[in-house]
């Protein structure tokens, strides 16, 4: 049996692409970097909890990646991020076979662009894929897997595509990408059995000095053959993810319990997370109305124009997005985003009775995770780790795929 393989994660998150890689038992993490505490905090449980990492606290690094040199060296009494070893000393000379990640999404989503006068033009954020340059730059794995949203295919910070630039910059260095990533490397995680429509970029780097064979000959076969093979038979609906969860029912009046306002039931069941948000007795009005209506199918709301007109009616307020949507049961649910930390408009139950929006296991449900992955932090710190992250089920997909890649071609 051939070695795991092993990998650094960046921008790990609370780790949902490294626990696909997990779930493949080909893979060893050497280290996770992560510049939130409760995302590193979860990792960290999830990686002693379920992977027996008896370092886990360790090898999840929290620091800041634009700070390269000292991630790589070490760091000491920092009033954010205290004292850390550096990647050096966590790989201790083993060899790094592939870097994993994807910097943050928001500064190449479509929406994040639409909403900010600069279309995102001056996000920093647009500019962390050197960071990651810089790391593969310092370890040369074999490949590396660098994620994002479909945004990234069509930014242009500063004029300029921002996918050329991460081809010229990585091509610098000795890293070959496909040439046409739109074609190729543009997937739906929905196709690989996650519960939701999810388009995601997965941009595949190979060394050039370290691969056995033509690069986009080899890159061509990946994406065109090798992946396709970890495609799910068939497609799995929210009726399917979320359907035996317990029903959480309104109360008859909003209460207060552990300092918190509470508006639905939630004990009687021991599932980590499935907890839901204090809801109004307004939005529980418009979370039944707005369910009954697309599950009988009575169409008062056919259009987003409607949508739109509904929550100017309720609120007051006139925007140009349309905030409601209700999950459909035999459907794949749409994106599940990190907004959700601040509402859970466009993620509306499916059944009218229960009157909300989904829990954070909910939520990570339709995202693929295991029930057994809890999640740490306040409601609001679930939602955003969870909207933030790799499904795990497509992770594992591309994971294997990696694998027998790498058999075949290193």
């Amino acid at each position: 049996m051939s070695r795991k393989l092993n990998i650094i994660d960046l921008f790990a998150g609370c780790g949902g692409l490294s626990d696909g890689f997990e779930q493949t038992e080909h893979f060893h993490s050497i280290a996770c970097v992560e510049w939130e505490k409760q995302p590193c905090n979860t990792l960290q449980q999830r990686l002693h909890s379920k992977w027996g990492y008896i370092n886990a606290n360790e090898i999840v690094l929290q620091f800041d990646i634009q700070r390269t040199q000292e991630l790589i060296n070490g760091w000491e009494n920092d009033k954010v991020y205290s004292s850390g070893k550096g990647l050096l000393s966590l790989v201790n000379g083993k060899k790094i076979d592939a870097i994993i990640g994807g910097p943050p999404c928001q500064a190449y989503s479509i929406a994040g662009r639409v909403r900010d006068e600069n279309g995102m033009h001056d996000d920093y954020r647009n500019y962390l894929f050197e960071s990651y340059l810089e790391i593969v730059k310092r370890f040369k794995p074999k490949f590396f897997v660098f994620e994002n949203v479909e945004g990234i295919l069509s930014a242009k910070p500063g004029g300029v595509s921002i996918i050329e630039r991460i081809k010229t910059s990585f091509n610098q260095y000795g890293y070959s990408i496909i040439e046409n990533l739109r074609k190729s490397a543009l997937f739906n995680t929905a196709d690989f059995g996650v519960p939701q429509n999810r388009k995601r970029v997965i941009i595949i780097g190979v060394d050039r000095e370290q691969i056995k064979a033509d690069p986009q000959m080899a890159l061509t076969d990946y994406y065109t053959s090798i992946n396709k093979k970890y495609k799910a038979v068939k497609k799995t609906t929210v009726k399917d993810a979320i359907s035996d969860l317990p029903v959480l029912m309104p109360l008859p009046e909003l209460i207060i319990k552990n300092g918190k306002r509470v508006s639905h039931s939630f004990n009687g069941h021991s599932i980590g997370n499935h907890v839901p948000r204090c809801h109004s007795k307004r939005d529980q009005k418009i979370f039944q109305e707005l369910a009954y209506d697309k599950m009988y199918s009575l169409n008062k709301y056919p259009d987003i124009a409607s949508l739109i007109e509904l929550y100017y009616n309720i609120t007051g307020i006139r925007s140009n997005f349309h905030k409601y949507n209700v999950l459909g049961l035999n459907e794949q649910s749409n994106t599940i985003p990190a907004h959700l930390y601040k509402d859970g408009l466009r993620h509306i139950h499916p059944d009218p009775i229960q009157a909300r929006s989904i829990t954070p296991r909910e939520a990570a449900r339709l995202q693929s995770f295991d029930d057994d992955f809890e999640f740490t932090g306040s409601i609001g710190d679930q939602y955003k780790m969870i909207g933030n992250a790799v499904p795990p089920k497509f992770a594992k997909a591309v994971a294997n795929a990696l694998k027998e890649f790498s058999l075949k071609y290193f």
